[in-house]
């Protein structure tokens, strides 16, 4: 053997001394590979809908209900089955009411453990006892376990488990038991989950799936264009600071800001308040859906920020556009082309009637200037970010689990798209490092990202790797946008709906395309004839018969409208794509009631489910990435024991 190859198993060996401890490995990890693959869960465009998101979570896209149904489907009714289904989703608050209901609790007790314990072993099934092991609860390990691996025929053993069960119950910890076997079998339905970016905005609990995913036990992000903006904002970027404000107040969500990320907004409600005291901001009324249970004083005062936020973060991209020339974004300056006296836009030649033509903080001989009176606001706004401990915990977990895209069991998975021209060739964007494209143009995205957060405040490339933040979330060549324009102030001030149109990339009238598909996978070094596009983005319109699956099943849009500012235009409430050893299912949800009707009247989100691609022979464990690293460590540790066998290196016995 080479004197490489020894200096590495000498420093294996101290891990397994002897040919028995690396042998057994050896044993261990073939057995590994001879397993099922793990359920992967792919979601997407989440838009701080927390209550939906976690509801799908809990009930795994609808996967655990399926398994009750295949295990108790003849032997309990359908309303028994959606009373354990509830019971497994929401432990705490069903076990609440059902103690107020129940006459006979120890009963009770004693059959619905019995049935919970059976979900967990058939979902349990396909994981090996170690890793079963590392995910049950501290206090009730061993007695789990026990339970899990009964074997019924055996008289001794059932009186054995019967003894258990009782004592749980004497003890008065079965609603503790039950709620560890609920999250126990929630959390081994889903063996991977993917998000497809655009965790924030829109919806009113970006915080607090934030706080979920910190938690969860294997996830990933692909980043979002909403998602970098609070990136950019976190990192001291006063344009993303800027933005995520604006969209918070046009969605009248505030409160993720002030309660969720305890950064007070009081220089900007004052500093709006002074300055648009008498102006009505009518054009800034915010969006409401499902209604608002908020006054119309209280809306007008939020219209009054969101004017205020929004004129100040065109004054500020304006000074980006201008500090980035390479960025092209000319056509988005704006305030330089109003005529304040007519109260008129000069827009492509052409000139529109504004509808709102009160700016008292915009100097005509220089609009992009901010008042001493708007800096201080931002400057005060950017130390509250930047000082948010919460908000920084949760970026430096979006940086630490996310990326641009991601590469993982055959599946190329990013937000947005790859740019491309009209004829399908890739777009090229001019960097410092040269003109880029495909995926050369997200690793550099990603590493420049990166760069805007982390490089310190006096960091050459600092204030550059910000600015490449803002331009991700919004600029015509981001992967992360992929649209022409952002014509956010065409849709404010003027009434022409024509000048706010958006013109996507051409990657997006390509999707059918597989031939683009297959050089986009090649392009990143996948195997075009077996492996898969998933990205979301652009909510597929099912309700006008558009369909996910594109591309003769290459590609899959995966954003179905678990927004409910999208729920119309898809007439859905959300895709799950889910990778399970058998093949690809997609499942598209109907929109959640609420948490309180799902545990008071057990009202799940109703989802339909669809086989898009079947395997002929089911998935092990050594058709996946985790296998070809398996398969890379059992060649270590044979090497490993030929070096033991042929004396080369010592045994420590």
């Amino acid at each position: 053997m080479e004197q490489e190859t020894l200096k590495f198993l000498r420093l294996l060996s101290q891990r397994y001394p002897n040919i028995q401890t690396a042998s057994s490995e050896i044993i261990n990890l073939n057995a590994i590979l001879n397993l099922p693959k793990g359920t992967e869960h792919f979601l997407s465009d989440l838009h701080g809908e927390y209550e939906a998101f976690s509801h799908i979570l809990r009930n795994a896209s609808g996967v655990i209900k399926g398994k009750i149904d295949e295990a108790f489907q003849t032997t309990l009714t359908k309303a028994e089955r959606k009373t354990l289904a509830t019971l497994i989703y929401y432990p705490r608050q069903k076990l609440a009411l059902v103690k107020k209901e129940q006459q006979y609790l120890n009963d009770w007790y004693k059959i619905t453990l019995y049935r919970l314990v059976e979900i967990c072993r058939i979902i349990a099934s396909k994981y090996t006892r170690s890793k079963v092991r590392k995910a049950l609860p501290k206090d009730f390990e061993y007695i789990i376990e026990e339970l899990l691996h009964e074997h019924g025929d055996v008289d001794n053993k059932q009186k054995y488990y019967a003894g258990i069960i009782d004592t749980i119950i004497k003890t008065g910890r079965a609603d503790a038991f039950i709620t560890e076997l609920a999250h126990l079998i929630q959390r081994l339905a889903i063996d991977r989950l993917h998000i497809l970016g655009d965790i924030f905005d829109r919806g009113p609990g970006a915080d607090l799936i934030m706080e979920t995913l910190k938690r969860y036990h294997c996830v990933d992000v692909q980043w979002g264009n909403h998602d970098v903006m609070w990136m950019g904002a976190a990192a001291g970027s006063t344009v993303c600071i800027a933005s995520v404000l604006r969209l918070a107040a046009r969605y009248n969500n505030l409160d993720t800001v002030e309660d969720g990320y305890g950064i007070s907004l009081r220089p900007l409600v004052t500093f709006a308040m002074e300055v648009y005291r008498d102006d009505p901001c009518e054009c800034f009324l915010p969006e409401t859906v499902n209604g608002s249970g908020d006054s119309i004083k209280d809306l007008e005062i939020m219209a009054k920020i969101h004017k205020a936020i929004a004129v100040i973060q065109f004054k500020l991209e304006g000074e980006i556009i201008r500090r980035n020339p390479v960025y092209e974004m000319e056509d988005r300056l704006l305030l330089d082309k109003i005529d304040f006296e007519k109260g008129t836009l000069r827009l492509d030649g052409k000139e529109f009637p504004m509808k709102d033509t009160h700016f008292p903080t915009v100097q005509p001989e220089n609009p992009y200037r901010l008042t001493p009176e708007e800096n201080d606001v931002m400057e005060k706004l950017r130390t509250f970010f930047m000082h948010s401990e919460k908000l920084q915990e949760h970026i430096r977990f979006l940086y630490s689990k996310g990326g641009m895209y991601l590469k993982f069991n055959g599946n190329l998975l990013y937000h947005g798209c790859i740019p491309v021209e009209e004829d399908g060739s890739f777009m090229a964007f001019e960097t410092e490092e040269g003109m880029l494209s495909g995926k050369a143009l997200l690793d550099y995205a990603d590493k420049t990202a990166r760069k805007g957060y982390f490089l310190p405040q006096d960091a050459e490339e600092k204030q550059r790797s910000e600015d490449f933040l803002w331009y991700l979330g919004c600029g015509k060549k981001s992967p992360l946008f992929g649209k022409s324009k952002m014509s956010t102030f065409e849709r404010y001030f003027i009434e022409d709906k024509e000048e706010w149109t958006e013109k996507k990339n051409a990657y997006y009238d390509k999707m059918e395309d597989a031939a683009l598909c297959e050089r986009i996978l090649k392009e990143f070094d996948m195997e075009p004839e077996t492996s898969h596009i998933i990205n979301g983005h652009v909510p597929v319109k099912c309700k006008a018969g558009e369909k996910p699956i594109k591309a003769n099943g290459k590609l899959f849009v995966i954003d179905g409208g678990l927004s409910k500012a999208y729920q119309a235009t898809t007439g859905i409430a959300g895709y799950t794509l889910i990778y399970n050893s058998y093949g690809l299912l997609l499942t598209s949800h109907q929109p959640f009631c609420s948490r309180a009707r799902a545990i008071e009247e057990e009202q799940d989100i109703h989802s339909s489910t669809e086989v898009v691609e079947k395997t002929s022979t089911r998935m092990r464990v050594a058709d996946t990435d985790i296998g070809l690293a398996l398969k890379s460590q059992i060649e270590e540790l044979q090497l490993l024991l030929e070096a033991y066998t042929k004396g080369l290196i010592h045994q420590n016995e």
